[in-house]
């Protein structure tokens, strides 16, 4: 299982993420969506393309932008469209066997394969 937490609580749990650059990018179905809020914030990553952003609400105490997704990806970056992906501070724990590749697919060089 691999889980999102921040201030002890969790934000998105999976048995599988998507990894792209060293973010694990969670489904969207995996969310604790009651800790997410839209924000207007948008940046454009030149392979993935146009992402947009959460808040992240707990306690009483927010996290501006902490968490994007790409709702439209490019074609390269399709298999993450909707995954949701955190920033520093929301920490990623991983228990149980290391996630593999899906079936017949071998890690990019840009998500750090060989």
């Amino acid at each position: 299982m691999i889980r999102a937490v921040w201030n002890d609580t969790v934000l998105a749990g999976a048995r599988h993420t998507a990894t792209v650059e060293g973010n694990h990018y969670f489904p969207p179905d995996s969310l604790n969506r009651g800790c997410f809020t839209d924000s207007p914030t948008r940046t454009l990553c030149p392979w993935k393309g146009v992402a947009r952003y959460y808040s992240l609400t707990v306690d009483g105490q927010t996290h501006p932008d902490a968490a994007w997704y790409y709702p439209r990806p490019t074609f390269l970056a399709r298999r993450i469209k909707g995954h949701v992906a955190f920033w520093p501070g929301v920490r990623i724990e991983e228990t149980g066997r290391a996630e593999a590749p899906e079936p017949g697919r071998r890690k990019s060089l840009r998500e750090g394969g060989a």
